[in-house]
């Protein structure tokens, strides 16, 4: 699947990079531009503008990352930081609003209560985008224990 614009919404696990890489592969033949997002749960007792200058420095921090591991796999990348009651309504409100032709999204394997589970943001982007979702799920055990390609990459790029 080739696209010229797709989302890729990260939270700073290991399995964004898998998901930036996919992204850079899909926009390659047509020079497109992927968007990477960060979004900001903000309590809904404080008001969206609310001082969260840890958020924002982890935010920026994981931006840069990717802005550094796109430019590794000649992707065109722009990042952005966004402040959201909720990631899930807040990714497919920005996929819409940029038009993109896919989003690409990855998770780490998790589990609650003992069972597999997606958490309440991927459901809700699954149920509600309208363009195609792509997700990487990382396979049981691969959470931080095991280097992914991604990851590789961007410490040869180094």
């Amino acid at each position: 699947m080739q696209a010229n614009k797709i989302l890729v919404p990260v939270s700073g696990e290991a399995s964004d990079n898998e998901a930036l890489s996919l992204a850079c592969e899909m926009t390659r033949g047509t020079k497109g531009k992927v968007y990477v997002l960060y979004v900001i749960e903000v309590e809904r007792e404080l008001p969206l503008d609310a001082e969260t200058g840890e958020a924002i420095n982890k935010g920026e921090e994981i931006l840069q990352r990717m802005e550094k591991l796109g430019k590794s796999f000649h992707g065109r990348i722009q990042a952005e930081i966004l402040r959201a009651r909720d990631a899930g309504p807040a990714v497919v409100q920005e996929a819409e609003e940029r038009e993109v032709e896919a989003i690409v999204m990855a998770m780490p394997y998790k589990k609650h209560h003992g069972v597999f589970s997606l958490g309440q943001t991927v459901p809700y982007i699954l149920k509600n985008a309208s363009c195609p979702v792509l997700l990487w799920r990382i396979p049981p055990g691969a959470n931080g224990t095991e280097e992914n390609t991604a990851t590789q990459r961007l410490r040869d790029a180094s």
